[in-house]
């Protein structure tokens, strides 16, 4: 009996060639439909769910003892990714395959990746900011998948990616379209999420390295 052909890789490996050249490069890369279809849809199904249920949380700003809600900065609601469906498995298994390309070309040490689910309702926004925290540089490459299909040209919620030697200039301004990833360096870029004029859905997350020193565990457990 003739074994099973082998699973279609979830990551197309020119894709993935092309994103870590990009990023080189640039500092960020932006990959049309980089996640089979049926993976984007059923997160975004999963998203619709929780967001229907109210079990999504206020995104706040900083962590720890510095973290406070500042809806005038940010307006979405989250909720972390826990591996408790398929398609979140999915998604993890693919983002593990990218860090292991990741470290391999470029030597980064990337420990671990964590993400969450983004509903931006309408009229939020959150403004330009980085994503490593002051001190605490643990997360080196940001990512945002997002999960919207046919997104209008009047939507909005366009991600906004800034030179880090000059940050009044536009780099990139990405239509949040289904399928669509994103990631830069969380240390370099700044970047925005501009006014979304309809609801706006995605998966956002960090490639992390071990920083932990002495009896402080960095990323947390």
């Amino acid at each position: 009996m003739p074994a099973a052909p082998a699973p279609a890789p979830l990551l197309d490996p020119v894709a993935l060639n092309l994103l870590i050249d990009e990023l080189v490069e640039h500092g960020y890369s932006v990959r049309p439909d980089f996640l089979p279809r049926q993976v984007i849809g059923q997160l975004n199904d999963e998203l619709t769910v929780l967001e229907t249920r109210q079990q999504l949380t206020a995104a706040g700003i900083g962590r720890g003892r510095e973290h406070d809600l500042r809806p005038d900065i940010r307006g979405d609601a989250i909720r972390w990714l826990d591996r408790n469906s398929r398609a979140q498995r999915a998604y993890l298994e693919a983002m593990n395959v990218l860090k292991d390309e990741l470290n391999r070309a470029l030597y980064l040490g990337l420990f671990e990746y964590e993400a969450h689910f983004a509903h931006y309702p309408v009229g939020s926004f959150y403004k330009k900011h980085l994503d490593s925290f002051r001190g605490r540089g643990n997360r080196l490459i940001s990512s945002v998948l997002y999960l919207n299909e046919d997104w209008p040209r009047d939507g909005g919620g366009e991600i906004v990616l800034y030179d880090p030697e000059d940050d009044s200039r536009e780099m990139a301004r990405v239509t949040p379209e289904a399928g669509t990833f994103v990631c830069f360096l969380s240390e370099q870029i700044p970047h925005e999420v501009l006014p979304t004029h309809q609801a706006r859905a995605s998966v956002t997350g960090w490639f992390r390295r071990n920083t932990s020193q002495g009896n402080l565990v960095d990323p947390a457990r």
